[in-house]
């Protein structure tokens, strides 16, 4: 039996190799981490989250939740492994992600029919094949894809939200709770109008990372914008957008606050929190100066701070048929390829 080859050990490529091994057929799983990271991962982890530690929503009524339900039904690693690793974190899933890389890592690793090679994949083997590089696809790959398909890349800027130590949170300034009394999994930071304004005006004057002249004009993923730039979009665009205070009246009060700033339970252990909706390309000394101007996080401690990458992506419609595979390719005993790239970043 053809063994299959599968590059990238992302959330794709960890899924491809569980599902076709556990079919009975040999699979190389080929990544490159760690011997040459990417500019968001930060181990050698099959299925290393880089962005947000939430999967979404996990109740059946959404769309979301439903697929996940079905994922489950099929005997999906990654939703294994997320249940195995979640976190409190109200109607959607939410993971330690250490544990739900090591869990992923730990099920290839143990699968009798998988080899994991850890090496950086500079062409596309022979025979059965797929590419499930993700969005940070090094560079080496990139160009043997590029001159595969005879297109340029599309891509965006996605970035990642900063962690924060539970203990330096101010309880006093701050209150658990879900939207609409839905449980308490989320740490809450109410702001009134000039804290809100102030966080604002910090956020908008503050320096941003610079990049390369050939990125300047960054075409940001709208769905994980960073907060910088949604502050950018109008005075009230942040409370209307993460910073929404609807259905979390604060306890002192009786009322819902102005906006208010929710952090999101990142370990099992609950000593790591995330800032729900603070993706960020500020410099790193201007993130802390900035968000400690929440009155809750004034003496936060910061265990990781935001960063910004590039995501590349092939354009499918151009090159991809609608089987996934590489349009105008034969397949043959020297090329047989797939292309598949999560569908959203982070």
């Amino acid at each position: 039996m053809n063994r299959v080859t599968i590059i990238g050990a992302g959330l794709a490529g960890s899924e491809a190799t569980w599902q076709i091994a556990n079919r009975g057929v040999p699979v190389r799983l080929v990544e490159m981490r760690p011997l040459k990271m990417t500019p968001a991962h930060t181990s050698g982890c099959c299925g290393e989250l880089v962005c947000s530690n939430s999967l979404g929503a996990d109740v059946l009524t959404s769309p979301a939740g439903i697929l996940k339900v079905e994922l489950r039904k099929l005997g999906s690693l990654v939703m294994r492994s997320a249940d195995l690793s979640s976190v409190p974190a109200g109607r959607a899933l939410a993971v330690d992600r250490d544990r739900f890389a090591e869990s992923i890592t730990r099920a290839l690793e143990e699968h009798p029919l998988v080899e994991i090679v850890r090496k950086e994949a500079a062409e596309i083997p022979a025979g059965p094949c797929i590419v499930a590089t993700g969005p940070l696809t090094s560079e080496l790959m990139a160009d043997c894809l590029k001159a595969v398909t005879g297109q340029e890349f599309l891509y965006f800027f996605d970035a990642v939200a900063p962690v924060l130590a539970r203990e330096s949170i101010d309880m006093k300034r701050a209150y658990k709770g879900s939207r609409y009394g839905q449980g308490e999994d989320y740490i809450n930071c109410p702001l009134n109008e000039t804290e809100y304004d102030a966080l604002v005006e910090g956020l908008l004057s503050a320096e941003r990372a610079m990049k390369h002249e050939f990125e300047r004009k960054q075409p940001y993923f709208e769905g994980c914008l960073p907060v910088e730039i949604i502050a950018g979009r109008g005075r009230d665009t942040l409370r209307f957008g993460p910073l929404r205070p609807v259905g979390l009246p604060d306890p002192a009060t009786g009322k819902e606050p102005f906006a208010v700033v929710q952090l999101r339970q990142d370990n099992l252990e609950g000593t790591l929190f995330n800032m729900v909706g603070f993706q960020t390309n500020l410099k790193w000394g201007e993130q802390e100066r900035v968000f400690r101007l929440i009155p809750a996080l004034r003496q936060a401690e910061f265990v990781r701070l935001g960063v910004m990458h590039r995501n590349l992506y092939v354009n499918a419609p151009k090159v991809l048929d609608k089987n996934l595979r590489l349009a105008g390719v034969r397949a043959s005993a020297s090329f047989s390829g797939w292309v598949m790239n999560r569908s959203s970043p982070g």
